[in-house]
């Protein structure tokens, strides 16, 4: 089987092929290092929505690379919705490649706005709290161009570095608030024993916890896979963080008094990341 390098290295000249795509990046695990057996080859295919690259060669190319050769291995540009905007889920010589489309102009747009503390969230299927805006910043931070026409790619990334100060404090302030109120809403699930509820209040809050402590360590956050694993080994953050939040919610438990206890750990935890932020944003 050929590795997994060598492999985005060829689908990427490949693509690089086609007319008017842009830009050809390898993200995910694989980019940053941190891959294992089980990653998947991520490749981001930027395009510009004034000139995209016709369907029609993407799909041919897809159909021809993909041991399966289907006919419609890839979707329609906004596919998949207006934040991952389609691509397709492809199997190459063994392995999961996933080709990923980026709209150059709009991550563009979103660069220039999280820059000036400007950020946006929204549901997205595959993001269970979130997909938010800048995680296309961390994209782009983190990929690594296998091709890059006319050098747009590498254009977009230089304005990645260093983490915007404006950025770091929305995300923390709206994030830290948002974990504070998660907590509250869930006063009364506990005497209920409304595990449902409280469960999903306590992942909001921890989710929160998780975008404040990336933004209070200068880190973008690019989704919530092992986030908690990476955020608790962050060099600013409360003590036995990763722990606790595992901890909870490897077993909620049913009674009230169960309830009560994650619910006080978790407002402990939030308490705790709202003295760590006092401390270090000036």
């Amino acid at each position: 089987m050929t590795s997994p390098g060598d492999l985005a290295a060829d689908v990427a000249r490949r693509l690089a092929a086609v007319d008017n795509v842009v830009a050809v990046v390898l993200g995910g695990s694989l980019a940053r290092g941190e891959s294992d057996a089980q990653s998947d080859v991520d490749l981001g295919i930027y395009y510009d929505p004034a000139h995209p690259p016709a369907l029609a060669a993407l799909r041919a190319l897809a159909q021809e690379l993909d041991d399966r050769h289907p006919a419609n291995a890839v979707t329609d540009f906004g596919g998949w919705g207006q934040w991952i905007n389609g691509g397709g889920w492809l199997d190459i010589d063994g392995r999961r490649v996933d080709w990923l489309y980026r709209d150059i102009a709009k991550v563009s747009s979103i660069i220039g706005e999280c820059r000036a503390g400007r950020f946006g969230s929204y549901y997205q299927s595959g993001h269970p709290h979130a997909f938010h805006t800048h995680m296309y910043v961390g994209e782009v931070h983190h990929g690594r161009a296998l091709a890059d026409r006319e050098g747009r790619f590498a254009a977009l990334q230089a304005r990645t570095t260093p983490y915007p100060p404006p950025l770091r404090e929305a995300v923390v302030r709206r994030n830290l608030g948002e974990a504070k109120f998660a907590l509250e809403n869930a006063a009364k699930a506990p005497a209920r024993g409304d595990v449902f509820y409280l469960t999903g209040c306590l992942f909001r809050s921890a989710a929160c916890l998780v975008q404040v402590l990336f933004a209070l360590n200068n880190r973008y956050f690019l989704n919530e896979k092992r986030s908690v694993e990476t955020a608790g080994a962050f060099p600013v953050c409360p003590e036995g963080f990763a722990h606790t939040v595992s901890d909870v919610f490897a077993s909620p438990g049913g009674s009230p008094e169960a309830l009560r206890s994650h619910l006080q750990r978790m407002e402990e935890l939030v308490e705790s990341t709202r003295s760590l932020c006092a401390a270090n944003l000036s």
